[in-house]
């Protein structure tokens, strides 16, 4: 049960790339942007304000778009689609151009993570890296494999096979100085050392 004696979860803006040339010149709706919001309101209590971007797979529209939202204070950005073998791929590219560190863990977890689906998991490129005080994070493009990803592969029985990376997103974002994301254990399990952990509202 919830302490009520706990301040307010803190505010935090996020984010949220859809990378594509048919969604963002209209010849189809772009469901990325749509399922990132709804996971990351089902998975944090803290308050979002949520800023979505749906742009084309253009490499320096991308890298601009990143450094934009950084700038704008967006502790997390989060980008789907663009990350496969095919010439108009080149989110990952775009990502590292703007980086000032590489965090490889999160792209070596997504690809496992999607490996127990499908065998072509191999050929996604994911990375995640930090620009100043943001994490930014490349994910698959179907909204299916955007929260397996995100929230673990689950046994027929519900049990967690694979953590999802979001996991480690909080403790994260604590050590590169951004606000103190509380998420819902139900959804997704933050994992901080004891040292760190602030009680729990679920």
């Amino acid at each position: 049960m919830t302490d009520p004696a706990l301040p307010p979860p803190e505010p935090v803006k996020i984010g949220i790339v859809s990378i594509s040339d048919r969604a963002s010149s209209g010849v189809y709706e772009d469901k990325g942007l749509p399922a990132l919001q709804d996971w990351l309101v089902r998975a944090l209590h803290n308050p979002i304000e949520f800023v979505p971007r749906l742009i084309a797979d253009e490499q320096q529209t991308i890298s601009d778009t990143l450094v934009a939202l950084v700038d704008a204070g967006c502790s997390l950005v989060l980008t789907t689609g663009g990350t496969g073998p095919a010439p108009r791929d080149v989110t990952p590219e775009a990502t590292l151009a703007i980086a000032h560190k590489e965090m490889p863990g999160f792209g070596e977890q997504m690809r496992s993570i999607s490996l127990r689906f499908v065998p072509t998991a191999i050929l996604s490129r994911q990375v995640a890296v930090v620009r100043s005080q943001s994490l930014i994070i490349n994910l698959p493009g179907q909204p299916k494999a955007i929260a397996e990803t995100l929230e673990g592969a689950r046994a027929a029985d519900g049990s967690l096979l694979a953590a999802g990376i979001f996991a480690a997103v909080p403790y994260c974002i604590d050590l590169i100085g951004g606000p103190y994301l509380e998420t819902r254990e139900a959804v997704c399990k933050a994992f901080r050392p004891k040292t760190a952990q602030r009680p729990l509202r679920d």
